[in-house]
């Protein structure tokens, strides 16, 4: 029976080369001289923090790094942008989750609506990917392009196309 997976994944060696052209392009930019703003990317637990002077530095900084992830083929769906919050004196860290697997909610829409679609598939939930199966892969094809026309939140891949 084909089946194929639904899940939601980033690249960490294309995510980093993007942070890092950002910071680069960020560095050279004349509004930014004399700064003392940092950008950290911590692989292990996939977070960003950003620690800079002001609000608008912070927005130049979260649009450069959007703009990086598009110019790469990242989606920036896959940033989760949370409060900002005070650090010492006048700084301002904000710390950006990059958001990797399908969260629970996510794949219950996601199953919920291929079940809706009325297509003769079956969706199962597993761990933080969404297995879908039919007998025919044309089925699997219009699940697939159901999939693409919503958008849940989060950048999706689908993978593991089994006949």
């Amino acid at each position: 029976m084909p089946t194929f997976d639904i899940v939601s994944k980033i690249d960490g060696q294309t995510l980093d080369n993007a942070i890092n052209t950002a910071k680069k392009e960020i560095l050279n930019r004349y509004d930014f001289t004399g700064t003392k703003g940092t950008i950290d990317l911590d692989k292990k637990t996939n977070t960003l923090t950003i620690v800079i002077e002001d609000d608008m530095r912070l927005k130049a900084i979260q649009d450069a790094i959007i703009g990086r992830m598009v110019k790469q083929h990242l989606d920036p769906n896959a940033l989760d942008f949370g409060k900002e919050e005070y650090a010492s004196g006048n700084m301002i860290r904000k710390e950006i989750k990059i958001k990797e697997g399908i969260d629970k909610e996510a794949a219950k829409k996601i199953v919920k609506k291929i079940k809706d679609s009325g297509l003769k598939v079956q969706a199962s939930i597993m761990d933080d990917q969404v297995r879908v199966q039919g007998k025919k892969i044309d089925d699997l094809q219009a699940v697939i392009s159901l999939c693409r026309s919503d958008n849940f939140g989060q950048p999706l891949q689908y993978i593991n196309m089994r006949d």
